[in-house]
């Protein structure tokens, strides 16, 4: 009898979008007005599924709906998405999505998530012209001795690197492009290619989800609850040194073992499948020449520049995608690769990328179900009054839950903040301790179910390593627990001190 395999990202997604639909059946529709700040001419618009009406943008206006925030957090470009306005959420006409709408979801989300598809696309075709260059192979070799007997040293930067890139800007999407170049490196360094996967995609979860200085998460979600972002900054700082140490820790035990046996590996079958997949060769002794030093300076620096035209700058998918394309074209140059062959390969290397893409289409696509289906409102109103006369160790404790089952509806951090925290701070005022906490329970909430939230990023980077969820899901989950119950104890001190 043949073992059944495991489906496909591609798959699964299709089925959660199909569940989805299915509770658009079944889940009643509702909707909160929502406020919009409207810079051009200095006013409010409220608006809700009939009408809009325009306000005075005053602090009164705010008052009078209820909204504890400060007008300058909407004047200053704080707050630039609409906010729901607590107290005004009804049941509306049922919009259930039926099989048109479940087929064109898919399509409706690539469409949605143009911005960062091109992104991958063009990061696939730069990578195919970066193999042919010979510059990785090189580099490879050069990294493989340099680091001859302290290989772990590799886990500990890229792991603390990319959680401060997650923690300071959100470093999240743009770690799609750092797979095809680390995974080589590591798999030189004799561990599976789970290590690099867990390094990268980790330290962006565990970065992101204890957010200190990231504007798209504690910034704009602190804003929409009415307080400054830098209250509760300690004991996040205290969470980021904590978990990314634990999350190293893990991955540095995993990584050992298979480097000691590889058979320890949890995709020890597919070995041979990513080594050919991503030419490591353990053999390979090509020269490192000062061409091919150039070369690998500008694909760096390419890198680098994302990351402060995205932190400073306010750069986003528009312009890395450009930083990206334009490196390619210099990379061309400099290897001195004719127009023909340039074209064919960077045409097949966005190829190469493109069931990445296809993912993150159909993910948004599940996204727009709900939206179209008018549910989203619903749960977050469901969710909110379950905390009714719990005390305050128990509330932050389910708040942490409530945020981490949300985010498989609303996996967006600014948008999960600006339409949560309206409804959802006001409930820490009932039960006595800081809306800094409601805070706290949003970003790890968030942060630990993204370890393997299906409509996040996750199946995207499976995609990319050529790795199963289930394979993901046995190596991540003892990690998830240990977390999860260490963010319990941290928010329980937290509530208390």
């Amino acid at each position: 009898m043949k073992k059944l395999k495991f489906p496909t990202a591609q798959t699964i997604l299709i089925l959660i979008a199909a569940a989805v639909a299915l509770l658009t059946w079944l889940v009643p529709a509702g909707k909160y007005d929502s406020l919009t700040y409207n810079k051009d001419v200095n006013t409010f618009t409220r608006s809700n599924l009939e009408s809009s009406t325009t306000l005075e943008a005053s602090q009164k206006t705010l008052e009078d709906l209820n909204i504890k925030i400060p007008l300058e957090k909407f004047t200053n470009g704080d707050i630039w998405k609409p906010i729901s306005i607590p107290n005004t959420y009804q049941e509306v006409e049922a919009k259930p999505q039926g099989v048109l709408a479940f087929f064109k979801s898919p399509v409706k989300g690539i469409i949605e998530a143009a911005d960062i598809i091109f992104l991958v696309l063009i990061i696939g075709g730069l990578i195919g012209i970066m193999n042919l260059t010979g510059a990785f192979d090189a580099g490879i070799s050069w990294l493989a001795n340099a680091l001859k007997g302290h290989e772990y040293v590799l886990i500990i930067l890229v792991t603390i690197l990319i959680a401060l890139g997650g923690t300071t800007f959100g470093l999240a999407e743009e770690t799609i492009a750092f797979y095809p170049i680390l995974i080589p490196m590591f798999l030189a360094a004799k561990y599976d290619a789970m290590v690099p996967l867990a390094a990268i995609y980790i330290g962006s979860s565990i970065g992101t989800m204890c957010s200190t200085v990231n504007p798209f998460s504690v910034i704009i979600a602190s804003d929409a609850a009415g307080i400054n972002w830098t209250t509760g900054l300690t004991g996040r700082v205290i969470m980021l040194v904590l978990g990314t140490l634990i999350c190293i820790i893990y991955i540095l035990r995993y990584a050992n073992r298979v480097k000691k046996d590889p058979s320890k590996s949890i995709i020890y079958n597919q070995k041979e499948q990513i080594e050919a997949l991503f030419g490591t060769d353990s053999n390979s002794r090509i020269k490192l020449t000062a061409r091919l030093r150039l070369i690998l300076f500008v694909f760096a620096m390419c890198f680098i520049i994302m990351i402060y035209g995205v932190s400073q700058l306010e750069w986003w998918f528009l312009e890395m995608t450009t930083v990206f394309f334009v490196g390619a074209i210099l990379i061309g140059f400099i290897g001195k690769i004719q127009e023909a062959t340039f074209v064919d390969t960077f045409v097949k290397g966005a190829g190469d990328l493109l069931g990445v893409a296809i993912i993150i289409g159909i993910a948004r696509g599940v996204s727009v179900l709900m939206e179209d289906g008018l549910i989203s409102d619903t749960i977050l109103f469901h969710s909110s009054n379950l905390t009714e006369g719990m005390n305050k160790g128990v509330f932050a404790n389910v708040m942490l839950f409530i945020y981490g089952g949300l985010s498989f509806f609303i996996p967006s951090s600014s948008g999960m903040a600006v339409l949560t925290m309206p409804i959802m701070s006001p409930l820490a005022d009932t039960v006595g301790f800081g809306r800094e906490i409601i805070v706290n329970c949003y970003q790890y909430g968030m942060g630990l179910f993204a370890f393997i939230n299906p409509t996040g990023l996750i199946l995207a980077s499976l995609a990319i390593v050529k790795v199963g969820y289930d394979k993901w899901l046995k190596f991540v989950m003892p990690l998830v627990l240990i977390l999860t119950l260490f963010t319990m104890i941290m928010l329980t001190i937290l509530v208390y001190i």
